[in-house]
């Protein structure tokens, strides 16, 4: 997986690409902690995974899945540096944990075979930011909200 940068990545292609994983993950609410760097996962750049790396921030509501979530800080900033996400969204950067390694390899083994040979960084369009500043992925998008 690429580390965070200073500097944002070129406009990644649109490749719309079906995510059967991160629906069905389970992870609770508890298995962040503020202060935890995370990444959440988007696509692929070259050979490796591709995503926005975060900061933990503090417990939240997350409105679009009714769920509880994670008040998050983009460290690069940006037009909107604070997001809040449901923790299934969230892969450990700032420690190995057995559960985000299961799921950074399965999100490989997925991603990485249907973009082999695009070196062009690849957006799966998994997500949106909603107006009120919630990330929400796209199974999780609910009219109205």
């Amino acid at each position: 997986m690429l580390p965070p940068s200073s500097t944002p990545p070129p406009t990644p292609a649109f490749a719309p690409t079906p995510d059967p994983l991160t629906p069905a993950r389970d992870i609770t609410h508890a298995h962040f902690e503020a202060g935890d760097q995370v990444v959440v996962v988007k696509g692929v750049a070259g050979k490796e995974l591709w995503g926005d790396a975060m900061r933990v921030v503090a417990p939240c509501w997350h409105t679009p899945t009714d769920e509880d979530g994670w008040r998050l800080r983009d460290a690069t900033g940006g037009a909107q540096t604070y997001i809040t996400a449901n923790p299934r969204y969230l892969v450990h950067l700032s420690r190995r944990c057995p559960d985000c390694l299961i799921y950074l390899r399965a999100m490989e083994d997925h991603l990485l075979p249907r973009h082999a040979g695009v070196d062009a960084l690849v957006d799966c369009g998994w997500y949106t930011t909603t107006a009120l500043g919630q990330l929400v992925h796209i199974a999780d998008a609910r009219s109205g909200r």
